[in-house]
């Protein structure tokens, strides 16, 4: 079975890890998966991802983080450039997340970048999606 939309589905599973208040979760594994868990753990919203070999693509496994309450550090988390739609921004008109508290993350010519980092590159791209 093919997946149309591969990212929507690594956000799906982490929100629907959270909302069950699970450790980790396991996704099938891709560069661009890799790079959107090496974002969220820089931006503290998960504590590590390790990537687990095996036969075929590999499992990318992400721990997941709580506060002292045991609230998830991820509030939430949505999918803004689709495959049938896809969003494109340029760098004056750069989402802001929650007033700062949350962040975008686009897929720029220099990779795949937080909002804040690509207004220093002033570069834009493609919205990829928003995590708060």
């Amino acid at each position: 079975m093919s997946m149309s939309d591969p990212i929507a589905d690594f956000l799906t599973r982490i929100r629907n890890a959270c909302m069950a208040r699970k450790d980790e979760v396991s996704v099938p594994a891709s560069r661009l998966k890799t790079k959107l868990a090496e974002i969220l753990k820089n931006e503290h919203f998960i504590e590590d991802f390790m990537l687990v070999p095996d036969r075929r693509q590999g499992m990318l496994v992400l721990k997941l983080r709580y506060d002292q309450a045991g609230r998830p550090c991820i509030k939430g988390l949505r999918r803004q450039s689709k495959p049938g739609r896809r969003i494109y921004s340029s760098v004056d008109k750069l989402p802001r997340i929650r007033n700062g508290l949350g962040v975008a993350i686009l897929s720029t010519p220099k990779g795949i970048i937080t909002d804040s980092e690509a207004r220093k590159l002033k570069v834009g791209g493609e919205y990829i999606c928003s995590v708060w």
